[in-house]
């Protein structure tokens, strides 16, 4: 018997938010689906926000987690601090 994980969707690899839905995914140049990155980071094959810093998205997405999972903005900012220099965009080699 297998012990395997539920399989969960990904993420944007600049945001962290998850990739439920085909309307949820960034775009490339040619307007097709961006496999790493969501529509509010990425659009027709560039950042939505080129020079926005690794703190600055923390920012972000903690204001929009607290708002949305009825947290504190601290919790969502502890979230955030764990989850954020994890991704692709972020992580350092």
């Amino acid at each position: 018997m297998s012990t395997r994980e539920p399989l969960l969707p990904p993420s944007c690899q600049s945001c962290g938010l998850p990739l439920k839905h085909l309307s949820d995914f960034g775009t490339n140049e040619s307007g097709a689906v961006h496999a790493y990155y969501c529509r509010f980071c990425y659009q027709k094959g560039r950042f939505t926000e080129p020079d926005i810093t690794m703190e600055e998205i923390i920012d972000k997405v903690a204001r929009t987690m607290a708002e949305q999972k009825k947290i504190t903005e601290e919790q969502a900012r502890e979230r955030a601090q764990k989850i954020i220099p994890q991704l692709k965009r972020w992580k350092k080699d």
